[in-house]
C-alpha cells in the first residue's frame, strides 16, 4: 500500500513538474513575441502645419502698377506675404481642416469677405463612407489651376495671370469618387470667392466638376469645369485643363490652359459670350536636392477686356516669362526671381509714366514652412 502511494504521489509531482515548465515555456513564447511585435503607432488627435513669407521686389519701370497679377504688387520695398497656420483631425471617416491664413497675401485671397472671416482660408468637414467616395462640405481651395495660394506649394513666388484672374475658393458641396487611375468630382456652391453670397443673391449657384486620370505615377492629368451666374448677373463658364509629367528624377514638367466665357447682362437678357483665355508651361530643373529652378513661360489673351483694360478697342494679349531659383535650407525656401513681360498694347509704365509695352521686376522671397 505504501509502495502505491508513494508511487502515485512521485506521478503527481512528474505532472506538475511538466506543467510548469510548460506553462513557463509559453509565458516566455508569448513574451518574446510580444517584444518582436512594435506597437500600434498613435495618430495625433490635431496635426499642424503652416508658412510665414516676405519678400522684396524692384520693378525695373519703377511703377508697382506694373504688376497685374496676385499678392506681388509693390516696388522698391519690402513686403510681407501671410503668415498660415493649419489645423487638421482625420477619424477612420471622418475629418476636418481649418485653415487660417493673416497678411496682404490672405486678403487678396478671400477679397469677397470683411472683418474676420477674412482670416479663413479653409474651413470644411470631409466624411468619406467608403475607401472610394467622399463628401466634402464647407469652404476649400479652388480645384481649377496649376498654382495653389500657399507659397511653399509653387515654385515661381509671382503668380501666373491665369491664377490671379480664375476662382481662388468654393463654399458648398462636393461629392469626390476615385476608381482605378481614374477619379471624379462633382459639387455645388455659392458664387465664386463668395462664403455669404450679397442676400439678394442667394439662390444663385455655381456647378463644381473635375475629371482626374493618372496615366502612371509620373503622368497625370485634371479637366475642370466651374460655372454659374455671377452675383453682377452675368454668366460664367469656366474649362480648364492641369498636366504634370515627371521625365526624372531632377526634371518636370507642368502645364495649364484655361478658357473663361462670360455672358454679360443688358437688363433683358444675356448677351453672347466673350472670353478670356491663356496657357502656361513649367519646366522644373533640381539638379540637388536643396537647389531648383522653375521657367514659367505663360500666354494670356484678353481681347474683350475683362481683365486688362487698355484704350485702344480690341483688348491685349501678352507672354510673360518667369525664372525662379529654390534654395532650401531645412523648412526655409529662399526665392530669387527675374520676370519679363511683352504686350500687345501700352498697358505698362516707365518711371515717367509713359505707356510702353515691356516690363520687369526683380523679387527675392524668403518663405518658412513647418
Amino acid at each position: 500500500m505504501l509502495q502505491k502511494l508513494l508511487a502515485t504521489g512521485i506521478a503527481l509531482s512528474c505532472i506538475t513538474i511538466s506543467h510548469a515548465q510548460t506553462a513557463e515555456s509559453t509565458q516566455t513564447t508569448s513574451t518574446a513575441e510580444a517584444a518582436a511585435t512594435p506597437p500600434e503607432e498613435k495618430k495625433p488627435l490635431i496635426s499642424f502645419s503652416g508658412s510665414a513669407d516676405v519678400y522684396y521686389r524692384y520693378d525695373f519701370g519703377k511703377q508697382a502698377g506694373n504688376n497685374r497679377t496676385s499678392f506681388t504688387n509693390t516696388h522698391n520695398s519690402f513686403a510681407l506675404g501671410m503668415a498660415s497656420l493649419k489645423a487638421e483631425h482625420q477619424g477612420d471617416k471622418i475629418g476636418v481642416v481649418l485653415d487660417l491664413g493673416f497678411g496682404p497675401r490672405a486678403k487678396e485671397f478671400t477679397y469677397a469677405d470683411e472683418g474676420i472671416t477674412q482670416a479663413i482660408k479653409q474651413l470644411y468637414v470631409s466624411y468619406a463612407p467608403t475607401d472610394w467616395l467622399k463628401f466634402t462640405a464647407g469652404t476649400w481651395a479652388t480645384h481649377v489651376g496649376y498654382e495653389l495660394v500657399d507659397p511653399q506649394l509653387n515654385r515661381n513666388y509671382s503668380m501666373s495671370y491665369m491664377f490671379s484672374n480664375g476662382p481662388f475658393s468654393h463654399t458648398g458641396l462636393k461629392a469626390e469618387v476615385s476608381k482605378g487611375k481614374s477619379g471624379f468630382m462633382l459639387g455645388i456652391s455659392n458664387a465664386t470667392d463668395y462664403r455669404i453670397p450679397p442676400t439678394d443673391q442667394i439662390n444663385r449657384k455655381f456647378i463644381l466638376a473635375q475629371y482626374s486620370f493618372a496615366a502612371s505615377d509620373n503622368l497625370k492629368f485634371y479637366l475642370n469645369y466651374v460655372g454659374g451666374k455671377n452675383p453682377d448677373t452675368s454668366k460664367t463658364n469656366q474649362f480648364d485643363l492641369v498636366m504634370t509629367a515627371s521625365i526624372s528624377d531632377a526634371f518636370s514638367i507642368g502645364y495649364n490652359g484655361t478658357v473663361n466665357t462670360t455672358k454679360t447682362w443688358d437688363g433683358a437678357k444675356n448677351e453672347s459670350g466673350k472670353s478670356w483665355w491663356g496657357s502656361a508651361l513649367y519646366l522644373n530643373l533640381d539638379p540637388k536636392p536643396w537647389f531648383g529652378l522653375t521657367l514659367r513661360g505663360e500666354y494670356f489673351s484678353d481681347k474683350n477686356q475683362f481683365k486688362i483694360p487698355t484704350a485702344g478697342p480690341d483688348g491685349a494679349s501678352l507672354f510673360a516669362t518667369t525664372l525662379s531659383a529654390n534654395f532650401k535650407v531645412g523648412g526655409l525656401t529662399f526665392i530669387p526671381e527675374f520676370r519679363v513681360e511683352n504686350a500687345s498694347e501700352e498697358i505698362y509704365a516707365d518711371a515717367n509714366g509713359t505707356g510702353k509695352k515691356s516690363a520687369g521686376s526683380f523679387l527675392l522671397a524668403a518663405i518658412y514652412s513647418f
